[in-house]
């Protein structure tokens, strides 16, 4: 049979017009908790200045002046194991993007088939057609979802958002590893310092125990005072097995930072590490402007609005058309003649009626996860001004503690210098010289430590501010 068939389904516009004013899909609106408050209470400090200028906008390789840390920061930046993850993760996402901005065209297809049919002899057909039959056809079909609802245009500003947020999240990582690299080569650095303090430690004291033994043999001091400076020596070389092990382990996690297998590193000393940048967290607001993970927080809120406008617009007719046409033909040779030639045209106004409340359970999930998301973005908010406002008093009682921890240590290095002096005369108690000894390791150290958690307090700071990834 060789025909052409054009059908065609008119369908009635005016309903969804008509509907449009029921429904439509909501603007994004930033929430409230975007804002911080103005003024030095949002970070309970009086260190804030109101230039416009923030830490955060300073380049890593600014704050950052030893040319070793800033070597490894981008080796990290360029092997570290999170952020090629990272970017896969932005590399998936964007395809979801692309895929989302397609949904306002139309989807086409094309299909070529070939049919041979045996027919029963006794079959009505096999009269007029025979006892077989084949038949050839090459068809095409166009279909499209008119956007009366917004429910596309949602969708697409979801995926765009999901993208965003991959972007984002990228971000955070980057942050958190040049935080991670900078603290750990610090951490290094102190350990260094305080070994090298431990192992003139251990020198100081293996020179008094010969003296003491001297004392003894001249009968100033006994055998307990001898053991007991033979005790503090080995405490001294315990304290080094210590931190030459937690070296070895630093090296190792700095290693792994930087993609790398675990092995030697090179490194400056802490006292050349120097932090030039001035310390400025400008204003509450540009904290919104750096802190990536902020901003995912808020990507995420406004994908799930996005989401929730789409599952909100299941409850409404769904408008589409769709169009078929092709050749159909029972001989090969005739296939593209013009009698071969059908085509439709169908338009359909899908409405959902009773669908086991699947439609209704979507929306009010929708509507949970946005809410959950507009939680964690607050949340994230009043993380990231508690983190500013650690940083800075942390980075100002460190300063502190500084001086006056050099001043402990010069009264001890002093005490000690003179109690072995009248030791050595007869007119000191050995045990003085040992408490003094003592106070001067243990105070030597901490001044080390105070110096590392100043430096800590900086890279706290920076990444607080959202520093580090541009």
């Amino acid at each position: 049979m060789k025909s052409t068939r054009i059908t065609k389904y008119i369908i009635i516009a005016s309903m969804p017009v008509l509907l449009v004013s029921c429904f439509s899909a909501k603007e994004y609106v930033q929430s409230d908790e975007a804002v911080l408050p103005e003024g030095t209470a949002t970070y309970r400090t009086d260190q804030l200045s109101q230039d416009s200028l923030s830490m955060a906008e300073v380049s890593w390789r600014e704050l950052f002046t030893d040319p070793v840390l800033t070597q490894y920061i981008e080796r990290g930046l360029e092997n570290n194991i999170d952020i090629r993850v990272a970017l896969q993760q932005i590399v998936a996402a964007e395809a979801y993007a692309k895929q989302a901005k397609a949904g306002y065209f139309p989807t086409l297809s094309a299909n070529a088939r070939y049919t041979h049919q045996e027919l029963a002899k006794n079959s009505p057909m096999s009269a007029f057609m025979g006892s077989s039959q084949d038949q050839y056809e090459l068809t095409g079909n166009l279909a499209w979802e008119i956007d009366v609802w917004g429910k596309i245009r949602s969708n697409k500003r979801a995926f765009q958002a999901s993208y965003l947020q991959t972007v984002a999240a990228h971000q955070v990582v980057k942050t958190r590893l040049i935080a991670n690299i900078a603290s750990v080569y610090y951490q290094l650095l102190t350990v260094d310092e305080q070994i090298a303090v431990t192992q003139e430690t251990v020198a100081t004291r293996r020179n008094s125990l010969e003296t003491t033994k001297a004392l003894m043999e001249a009968g100033t001091v006994t055998q307990v005072g001898v053991k007991q400076t033979e005790a503090q020596l080995y405490t001294a070389e315990a304290i080094l097995v210590d931190l030459k092990n937690q070296a070895f382990l630093l090296e190792n996690s700095l290693s792994i930072l930087l993609g790398e297998s675990p092995n030697n590193k090179e490194r400056g000393t802490l006292e050349e590490q120097q932090i030039t940048t001035e310390l400025v967290a400008g204003v509450p607001a540009q904290l919104l402007a750096n802190r990536p993970d902020v901003i995912a927080a808020e990507l995420q809120l406004r994908q799930t609005f996005e989401l929730t406008n789409v599952a909100r617009s299941n409850f409404y007719p769904a408008l589409t058309l769709s169009a078929g046409g092709g050749f159909q033909s029972l001989e090969f040779d005739q296939l593209f003649s013009a009698n071969s030639l059908f085509a439709n045209l169908v338009g359909g106004l899908a409405q959902p009626i009773l669908n086991g409340r699947k439609i209704r359970t979507q929306y009010e999930v929708a509507k949970v996860q946005q809410e959950q998301a507009r939680l964690n973005f607050k949340q994230a908010v009043l993380t990231a001004s508690k983190e500013v406002s650690d940083a800075m008093f942390t980075f100002n009682t460190a300063s502190e503690k500084i001086a006056i921890k050099q001043k402990e240590y010069d009264a001890y290095a002093l005490a000690a210098e003179y109690s072995q002096e009248l030791l050595n005369n007869g007119l000191a108690n050995y045990l003085e010289v040992l408490r003094a000894q003592e106070n001067v390791l243990n105070t030597n150290l901490d001044l080390v430590n105070a110096k590392n958690r100043q430096l800590q307090s900086v890279i706290d700071l920076y990444a607080a501010l959202g520093g580090g990834w541009k």
